[in-house]
Formats: C-alpha cells, structure tokens, sequence
C-alpha cells in the first residue's frame, strides 16, 4: 500500500507552494496532498479576491479540516507542515491521526515561553489590532520581506510575494500569542504521548517569525515529557525555507528521516 504525505501550509503562504515538494514525493512513490485551509480557494489569485471566506478561522477549524483529510485516507499519512502548518501536524500527530510529523518552524505549542523581538515584529500586522482577531489581514512586501525573505535576496523575496502570499485570517496568531493564560488553548499539545509516531522539529537560523529559539523550547517540551522528537537546525535559513530556492535539502533531509523511521512508500 502506498503511504500517503500530507502537506500543510501555514498563514499568509498558499498550498500551492508545496507543488515541487509534491513532485519529488510522487517521484520517490509516495501519495501527496496539499489540501488548503477552510476558505481557502484552489488558486492564489482566487483566494486575494475573495478574502472574507477566510474570516475568523481558527486553529481548531483548521486541524478539523485536516483530520477530515486524513481520515478518508487509507492508512495514517504523513504530515509535513511549515509554520502554523507545524503546528497542525503535531496536533494530528497527538490525536494519533498521523504516522509521522515534519514540522519545520512549526508555530508555537501551548507552554512555549520564549517571545524573541522578532517573533514580536513579524505578528504585529495582526496583533496590533484586536478587531483582526475576526478578521482576514494580508502582508505588506516590506512586511513579507521581513517576516519570510530576510534570508534571501531581495529579488526571490519579491518574487515568492507575487505567486504564493494570500491573506490569512488572524485568529490563530491571537490563539497562539495568548495560549500560555488560556486553560483550554487549542495549540495545546500532549508533549509526553510516547505510543504516537516519530516526529522531527526542524528550525531555522536566521527565522524572524518563528525563531529558532521558540522551536528549541518545543523540544525541550517534548523533552521533558519524555516522548521521542528530534532538533534539526538550519544556521543559514529563514522562514521561507520550505519554498525559497534552497527548499531541496530540506525535502532531502526529510525523505531520508522517513527512511530512518521505516515510513516508506
């Protein structure tokens, strides 16, 4: 039977931007889906023009959407996700939805302490606001190139803005900046499950949105809970790392974790 890979994109970054990952996936004899977020449409350009289907989706509509995914699926996927995506992946990981996890730059988990200026900068655009909390908030280039391009040049920047940002609703930064006084957070995780499969975090160096400082303290959560989940850092990568022009060694890397963990096609 073929194992499937499920990819999840996060804010601000359309499904599309898995395409090349896909392609080498299905090469390798995996099953690949990139489904969109709820409200999400099919393309880029459909999903700028209509951006009030995005409003006031959360982080638990989200992981429910992907759940509805994976469990029409015939066996337990794998799930890659960048950012918030990264996030997801674990919470289906923790409801024993998914038979592995690559979570690169993966939104903080409840009981991440660390909030790095940075971190603070890239989710101004929406925190400075409460009313974005329902709301449905693009990036400016500038903020883009900020948030995402601050490791590549200024021309793959501006080029990555143009066919792949859309705009995204801002209650899950609202859910994920508060998790820590919220007793039921929906960015809660089990981080000491150790019947769940293999799961490997993956930071960026030079990450202006989710530090590599933030995905070290969600190890150390796992950690501490004493369920299995490896660190793997990349010093000279940003937040556009799983689709800017070094996103091969990323896919690389992972298909030769999955390899190690016996998650095969």
């Amino acid at each position: 039977m073929t194992t499937s890979v499920v990819f999840v994109h996060g804010l601000w970054i359309h499904s599309v931007s898995w395409r090349p990952w896909q392609q080498l996936f299905d090469e390798r004899g995996y099953r690949t889906l990139a489904p969109d977020w709820p409200g999400d449409a099919s393309t880029v350009a459909a999903t700028r023009a209509d951006p009030g289907r995005l409003l006031d989706v959360g982080v638990d509509a989200v992981t429910d959407s992907y759940a509805q995914v994976v469990e029409n699926l015939p066996e337990a996927p794998i799930v890659v996700g960048h950012s918030f995506g990264g996030l997801i992946a674990q919470k289906l990981l923790d409801r024993g939805l998914a038979a592995g996890a690559v979570c690169i730059s993966p939104a903080p988990i409840k009981g991440v302490r660390a909030v790095p200026l940075s971190l603070l900068r890239s989710s101004f655009p929406v925190l400075r606001s409460p009313a974005n909390k329902q709301k449905a908030v693009s990036l400016t280039e500038r903020q883009f190139a900020y948030s995402f391009g601050n490791a590549i040049s200024a021309e793959e920047s501006e080029e990555l803005y143009r066919d792949l940002t859309i705009p995204s609703p801002g209650r899950p930064l609202f859910e994920a900046s508060t998790a820590n006084f919220r007793k039921n957070s929906p960015t809660a995780v089990d981080t000491r499950r150790g019947d769940r499969g293999p799961l490997l975090l993956i930071a960026a160096g030079k990450d202006h949105t989710v530090p590599a400082v933030v995905v070290e303290g969600t190890h150390q959560l796992y950690a501490r809970g004493g369920a299995p989940a490896e660190l793997r850092t990349y010093e000279d990568r940003g937040h556009s790392a799983p689709f800017d022009h070094g996103w091969r060694e990323l896919a690389y890397d992972t298909l030769t974790w999955l390899d190690g963990h016996g998650l095969k096609p």
